[in-house]
């Protein structure tokens, strides 16, 4: 790669170069700008690597292949349809991540062993969800109302430890924000700053792994998590299972890799959906465990004995 890589810096102006270093230094903990590269023209029978894929190839994943296998973060101005020129393109190797699929043959932790108990009658708005003991906050704030939409929230975060919410929820009003332990620079819902009283040396371990946390993005269609820390992810949505699946589906979302967790279409017509052992839970909603998972092959069946995990209460749309 090092010929090719000489070849494109070559091309980039020093502007360029300086926002590339910060993000490579930085690993993406800083928010960079767009690397504007010009586009390359295929020479000789050999076409040359596009400079995405390059850059990501050199820096972040050394087994990478194709453009396809990458989605451009929503913050990248060229994944938004570039700076107004067709001759240029991002390629800042810290504005893409990889696509998570789910592996093959089926891990142990992509399907729960019990199957979900679908309600016949579709909850109402302001449905409550499952509580169980809370430090901090009040009743009130468990529910999504339509009042919510007119705010301009398109979600609120809870952060649970076990079966314990710490702290209120977080409204978010941005199309993406961070959730994070610990950053070096950048804003959004920081876990690190919630205290807790009484904490498991489990839950300390497993906080101590958050680190840069998640970006969730509000996109086209759905909403997206983009791993930004250095352990996995475990996600489950109504919408990440087969269509007409009645089981649920457990995604693992390695670092660095980006995962459609919920699609605004596919959940049309669901009404309320059960979880085992746990009650009845609003079907726009998605839980994140951070590090740990859960399902019939670990010891922990239910999200709810995950040390450190995130509800996000989705609105419904209008």
């Amino acid at each position: 790669l090092k010929p090719a890589a000489h070849a494109l810096f070559k091309k980039l102006k020093d502007e360029e170069l300086e926002l590339l270093v910060q993000a490579v230094e930085s690993r993406g903990a800083w928010e960079s700008g767009c690397v504007w590269a010009p586009r390359g023209e295929p020479r000789g029978p050999k076409p040359a690597l596009p400079p995405q894929v390059l850059l990501c190839r050199l820096y972040r994943w050394p087994d990478l292949r194709q453009p396809h296998e990458l989605k451009p973060l929503c913050y990248c101005a060229g994944g938004q349809g570039g700076c107004g020129d067709v001759a240029a393109l991002c390629c800042n190797p810290h504005h893409f991540s990889r696509l998570a699929v789910p592996e093959t043959p089926p891990p142990p932790y992509s399907k729960a062993s019990c199957s979900l108990s679908w309600l016949g009658e579709p909850q109402p708005p302001g449905t409550q969800l499952l509580e169980f003991s809370y430090n901090g906050g009040d009743r009130r704030d468990t529910s999504l109302s339509r009042s919510t939409v007119k705010d301009g929230y398109w979600c609120k975060l809870a952060y649970w430890e076990h079966r314990t919410r710490v702290g209120r929820l977080y409204a978010v009003h941005e199309a993406s924000v961070n959730i994070f332990g610990e950053l070096p620079r950048g804003s959004g819902f920081c876990l690190g700053q919630l205290p807790a009283a009484h904490r498991s040396r489990a839950v300390r371990r497993a906080r101590g792994k958050i680190g840069r946390g998640l970006l969730l993005s509000r996109e086209a269609g759905g909403v997206w998590a983009y791993n930004r820390s250095e352990h996995p992810i475990f996600v489950s949505s109504p919408t990440l299972g087969p269509l007409g699946a009645r089981e649920l589906t457990v995604l693992k979302v390695l670092p660095g890799y980006s995962a459609k967790v919920f699609d605004y279409e596919r959940v049309e017509g669901v009404g309320g959906w059960r979880l085992p052992g746990e009650g009845p839970c609003d079907p726009h909603s998605v839980r994140i465990s951070f590090a740990k998972g859960w399902g019939p092959c670990y010891s922990r069946q239910f999200i709810t004995s995950c040390p450190c995990w995130l509800e996000v209460l989705l609105n419904r749309p209008r």
